[in-house]
């Protein structure tokens, strides 16, 4: 072993230095995340209007002040942690990918007899490849495991049918059934109109509260 390290230059020193190090701690990573270690949630949506109380005119109100502040501007889609980007790329994941394809295809090319300068410049490239591939497949994952997980806030604007009668001014809570997100599903549901929903009333989602869908009916 001793005689094999000394023999070699010392590009192939570093370049070994580098990969097998990477691919240890890689091996560790995909252990890990096969028993949960690296599982990430959804990202946080900051268009989410849950909390804003809408039970009164002074609500209404300061939604006009607020629109005031730039329209569309102030209520920017906000982005989202899990949307893919450059940055997306730059994990410890993907670092990690990056330097062990470097390290080993840039050693596979030198051992094969080409210069070490290419061989590194190939290294790199691959490794840029390797480490885009890795961010990709975690946030096609990511997305797969958000679109299975119902998002109620997914149900604002839906129409739905009210299957128990809703009490009226927020004073208690009935049921709507809706289709979202490929399924039909019951929800709770308040409304703060001024009469009861009663059974079989179309209503139309307008924001979620804690969970329960906020409904008017759908005139």
């Amino acid at each position: 072993m001793a005689e094999w390290w000394n023999g070699l230059d010392e590009v192939l020193k570093i370049l070994y230095c580098i990969a097998i190090p990477a691919t240890l701690i890689m091996v560790i990573q995909t252990i890990l995340s096969l028993v949960g270690g690296f599982e990430g949630g959804a990202g946080v949506d900051f268009s989410d209007t849950s909390g804003l109380d809408f039970d009164g005119s002074s609500d209404i109100g300061e939604l006009s002040d607020a629109s005031d502040l730039g329209g569309d501007d102030f209520f920017g889609d906000g982005g989202n942690p899990t949307d893919f980007s450059i940055m997306s790329m730059f994990t410890v994941q993907g670092i990690v990918t990056f330097l062990t394809v470097m390290g080993w295809t840039s050693i596979v090319a030198i051992s094969s007899g080409t210069p070490a300068a290419f061989s590194i410049i190939v290294g790199i490239a691959f490794g840029f490849l390797a480490m885009f591939a890795v961010a990709k497949l975690i946030h096609i994952s990511g997305r797969l495991t958000e679109n299975g997980t119902l998002n109620l806030k997914n149900a604002i604007g839906e129409n739905g049918k009210v299957y128990i009668p809703i009490p009226a001014e927020a004073l208690g809570e009935g049921k709507v059934n809706l289709y979202l997100q490929g399924r039909y599903t019951e929800c709770d549901a308040i409304t703060f109109e001024k009469a009861q929903i009663p059974t079989g009333t179309m209503v139309r989602v307008t924001d979620v509260r804690n969970g329960v869908l906020i409904v008017e009916i759908d005139k």
